[in-house]
């Protein structure tokens, strides 16, 4: 595959994540525990949609045949969607959102970091205004993480409930397909192998403190990275999609 294609591509699997994400948050957005959690977990989504977008925008660029970033977040079907399956998952409670966005922030607060080393330009010049606001998630999911999980004995059956339901997901994300491969090679990606080893560091320490216990690894879900979804993002495009698809070209 030549190199630009595998430029888009990947840069396109980083933007869906952030995307798919940020649209999942978003939609629990004035049912938090608390209007300081909620408020908190909205900033948490518009930073990951304000990823996307930026992502977007140079993907488009990139594959230069006319298409926007709207055009590549709201007029792709779902098998064209590269994101992996643990960010489509749905809410749940608020220990299942919790949980879920942990496990991402670990891995996407690393990933950055060693994007931030990428040889494409653009790529770091994006994961260098990302990595703030990441880093902050990367925090937050934690702090609460530790707070449920320490908590009462409600909290912290609910949570160890979560993380043994979610940890399934949690391999594809440092799982290197050809495209995690092709890109390393062209020196503009992430060696996942490399962040997965301080992932598992900063997981073990954390899950420590909240007195909380990792699941055995076992099987792990696969096939995201890959465009083979869950229904779960069939539902999610739906409704995020929607608008641009009834009235297609709309403009504000």
């Amino acid at each position: 595959m030549e190199q630009q294609q595998v430029l888009f591509d990947y840069i396109l699997r980083i933007a869906d994540n952030a995307l798919i994400l940020g649209h999942r948050i978003s939609e629990r957005c004035g049912h938090g525990p608390s209007l300081e959690t909620d408020i908190g977990m909205t900033n948490v989504a518009l930073d990951l949609v304000g990823h996307a977008n930026m992502l977007l925008e140079y993907a488009a660029e990139v594959e230069n045949k006319g298409r926007t970033a709207d055009d590549l977040a709201f007029l792709r079907d779902t098998r064209e969607f590269k994101n992996a399956l643990l960010v489509e998952q749905e809410n749940g409670h608020f220990g299942d959102i919790i949980v879920r966005q942990f496990i991402f922030d670990t891995f996407n607060y690393y990933f950055f970091e060693a994007l931030c080393e990428s040889a494409d330009e653009q790529l770091v010049s994006i994961a260098k205004k990302a990595i703030k606001e990441v880093s902050y998630h990367f925090k937050y999911s934690a702090e609460w993480v530790i707070r449920l999980g320490d908590g009462t004995e409600e909290s912290h059956g609910k949570v160890q409930e979560a993380l043994n339901e979610l940890w399934a997901f949690s391999g594809e994300l440092y799982t290197s397909d050809s495209l995690d491969k092709d890109a390393v090679k062209h020196g503009f990606g992430v060696d996942l192998d490399a962040i997965k080893v301080k992932a598992d560091k900063r997981i073990e320490y954390i899950l420590k403190e909240a007195t909380l216990t990792l699941p055995e690894e076992g099987w792990m879900h696969r096939g995201g990275k890959q465009g083979k979804h869950s229904e779960d993002l069939g539902r999610l495009l739906a409704e995020m999609q929607w608008m641009q698809r009834a009235y297609p070209g709309m403009n504000w």
